[in-house]
């Protein structure tokens, strides 16, 4: 059996031009980090006895003879694209600390999981640029997907990130080394919320994408965000990018009708009139997970006002996806191929 672990990420600044339209005419770049929550996919090959082919365990449980009699869309094209057949019986279990279509990149950080399970299975390590580049090809050309290329390699690298999107396609991740006490300080000034609901992320991308020419110049000033909080985190200055975050959102909720509602602002005002600095709804928008910069003496406050909400504590973390072997003794490891 073989396990493939995969984080979910916050994803800063920059949100929208990392998505092909833009960034194959403009470039782009996003902020991102991703966190100790994860997307697991556990995969073994089906003794032969079985009389099916294929299990796929996730909200539904599916047994199966053939490739395309799977429901899963990401599994089903998965296996195709990485041209399984059903030579072979594959059991594959999905299991996720955080749920589907909350804008913490799950959908990518699914492929970036499945692909990275699937490859092992036939006895190969793929390295993380690969990866994200097959996650990217399998949710954007093969499932048609309007999504971005941010989370796929967020969730392939691991770590806090500055990605940027090059006109050929290509991106280029260049870590952001902090002090660990101002990585440390970051960490715990940040809250996460879950707001109760979940979307197809790919529902507001369409109304995204579809405007991209009006939303030019609101897209060129998102892009400079990215600098400006690459600069504040390196200056150590932690609440001016809790500042700039409530900035980036206001002109985030420009880009379509869509992003926010009035339920998402009640709670955003709350939040502000109790002390956090500023935040953002993660992903396209509409509902979801909700990061809010909060320095630590006024946590309890802004707690106390969103009392109705989920809070979600977390840790940065660094790794990426990463495979679990287990042998025949039971024994765990990771691998870390890059």
């Amino acid at each position: 059996m073989i396990v493939s672990r995969t984080p979910f990420r916050i994803s800063f600044f920059g949100g929208g031009t990392d998505y092909p339209t833009w960034s194959r005419q403009e470039g782009g770049a996003v902020l991102s980090t991703t966190i100790d929550k994860y997307c697991y996919i556990n995969c073994r090959y089906l003794p032969p006895f079985f009389n099916i082919k294929y299990r796929v365990v996730w909200s539904h449980i599916e047994a199966v003879s053939t490739i395309s009699e799977i429901l899963h869309p990401a599994v089903r094209e998965g296996l195709r694209y990485l041209k399984f057949d059903e030579s072979t019986g594959l059991e594959i279990h999905h299991l996720g600390d955080l749920p589907a279509r909350a804008g913490m990149g799950s959908s990518s950080a699914f492929a970036v999981g499945l692909i990275k399970a699937l490859t092992a299975m036939r006895g190969k390590i793929i390295s993380k640029h690969d990866l994200a580049m097959k996650a990217i090809d399998l949710e954007q050309n093969v499932l048609n997907e309007s999504v971005g290329s941010q989370d796929q390699v967020a969730t392939s690298y691991g770590g806090l990130n500055l990605i940027h999107f090059l006109k050929n396609g290509e991106f280029q991740v260049e870590p952001v080394t902090l002090p660990t006490a101002t990585l440390n300080n970051l960490n715990r000034n940040l809250m996460l919320f879950y707001t109760g609901s979940s979307r197809l992320s790919s529902d507001i991308a369409k109304d995204i994408v579809g405007n991209m020419g009006a939303n030019h110049q609101n897209l060129h000033k998102i892009r400079t965000y990215v600098d400006q909080a690459v600069d504040i985190l390196g200056s150590g200055n932690l609440d001016d990018f809790g500042r700039l975050l409530h900035e980036s959102w206001m002109l985030k909720r420009e880009l379509s009708s869509k992003i926010s509602n009035p339920t998402i602002d009640t709670i955003y005002k709350n939040a502000l009139d109790h002390g956090a600095l500023g935040g953002k709804l993660l992903g396209a928008g509409g509902t979801g997970f909700m990061v809010l910069y909060v320095p630590e003496e006024r946590q309890a406050e802004v707690k106390q006002s969103l009392f109705g909400l989920v809070e979600v504590p977390f840790h940065f973390e660094s790794e990426g996806s990463t495979l679990i072997y287990y042998d025949s003794d039971d024994t765990q490891k990771l691998d870390h191929p890059d």
